[in-house]
């Protein structure tokens, strides 16, 4: 806000001076890209002196890192390369508590007057655990590697997670919470189904005069708690499209009809699905939908894939806006993380904060 303040500000500046000093004589087309400069240069200036600012406020986060786990190098890498954070890692067990570094900690912490420790779920019920959690008493906090990994790039780390312990976290807390949003989503769906019908038959119309077929698409789904419902859709794809069997989509993909191109990049296609949450089957925010297909597939090689379904699928959701569109195994892994983080701290905020970026993501891609 204060960058845009600055540019309304030069905006009304200008505007008095080039409108009503008729000494300048500057057409408004130049005003413009007077004004498109300053506003630029005023956001940019912002962002790198607040980065500044909150590297130099917070730059007492002194961390010691202890196990030498992926999750642990991929926390060290990030904070590294994002200073503004405000952590600075000044030291790194990788050996955990077998490391030799262990027997001159209190030296080590002293010189870098570390006071984040951060450390590994196994360390816990290490007998020598007490070595670390001694330090408390003293002002430095102790961190789970878990809760800073999913504070820092907010999703799960699926590789750090034990069955029966993250399985508890995700319990039925939040039942009033999803009571409430099935009533506020019921009254949503109804509403923009009412206003969009115009739109529901311009395209529908469209589709049935570019290319041969029905107007909608229609997919088997797996929805909460494991069970298949039929997920609508404008259909994007020539008709037979599938009949060698189900296949991911992916760029480039010949069975898309020019229409449906448009449509997959507009988001338009998803519009049928309102019907869906209309029904319950579908929540306007919430783990996407897979093919029972893939699915079969994607419980035996991803661990904890099953847990995406304790809650209803989304139209959008958490995992859509942090990672790209996934056509793999690997892909399911990435987005998963983010499903999960979604599932345990889901809440009116995040999911009014998924929809907004989703609605700002959609007329970002439309330009």
């Amino acid at each position: 806000w204060p960058a845009i303040t600055i540019g309304v500000a030069f905006a009304i500046a200008f505007f008095y001076l080039f409108y009503f000093a008729p000494g300048f004589g500057i057409a408004p087309k130049t005003n413009l890209f007077i004004f498109a400069a300053i506003a630029s240069s005023a956001l940019y200036a912002w962002r790198s002196l607040w980065a500044v600012f909150i590297e130099t406020r917070s730059g007492g986060k002194h961390v010691l890192l202890i196990g030498g786990d992926a999750s642990t190098a991929e926390l060290k890498t990030h904070l590294e390369k994002n200073p503004q954070l405000g952590y600075a890692v000044h030291a790194w067990m990788r050996g955990g508590l077998a490391d030799p570094a262990l027997k001159n900690m209190a030296m080590l912490i002293k010189e870098h007057g570390i006071n984040i420790i951060v450390v590994p779920q196994a360390l816990h019920e290490h007998e020598r655990a007490h070595i670390i959690y001694g330090y408390i008493g003293s002002g430095i906090e102790v961190v789970d590697l878990v809760h800073m990994y999913e504070a820092i790039f907010q999703k799960i780390p699926l590789r750090e997670l034990e069955d029966a312990r993250f399985a508890s976290m995700l319990g039925s807390e939040h039942g009033f919470y999803d009571r409430i949003k099935r009533i506020l989503e019921l009254a949503l769906a109804l509403t923009l189904s009412i206003v969009l019908s115009p739109l529901f038959l311009l395209i529908a119309s469209s589709i049935k005069i570019s290319s041969p077929g029905s107007a909608f698409f229609t997919q088997t789904r797996v929805g909460q708690h494991g069970k298949n419902f039929v997920l609508w859709k404008f259909r994007t794809m020539f008709i037979g499209a599938e009949k060698h069997g189900p296949v991911w989509s992916k760029p480039g993909d010949t069975r898309i009809t020019p229409l449906g191109k448009f449509l997959r990049a507009s988001h338009l296609d998803e519009l049928p699905q309102l019907w869906n949450i209309v029904r319950g089957e579908l929540s306007f925010v919430g783990p996407r939908p897979e093919r029972p297909e893939f699915v079969a597939t994607l419980i035996n090689d991803v661990p904890f894939y099953e847990l995406r379904h304790i809650v209803k699928p989304g139209l959008t959701g958490w995992a859509q806006l942090n990672y790209k569109y996934g056509a793999s195994r690997e892909d399911a892994y990435e987005k998963l993380q983010y499903d999960l983080y979604y599932i345990k701290y889901r809440s009116l905020w995040l999911e009014l904060g998924t929809l907004i970026k989703t609605v700002k993501r959609f007329f970002v891609n439309a330009q």
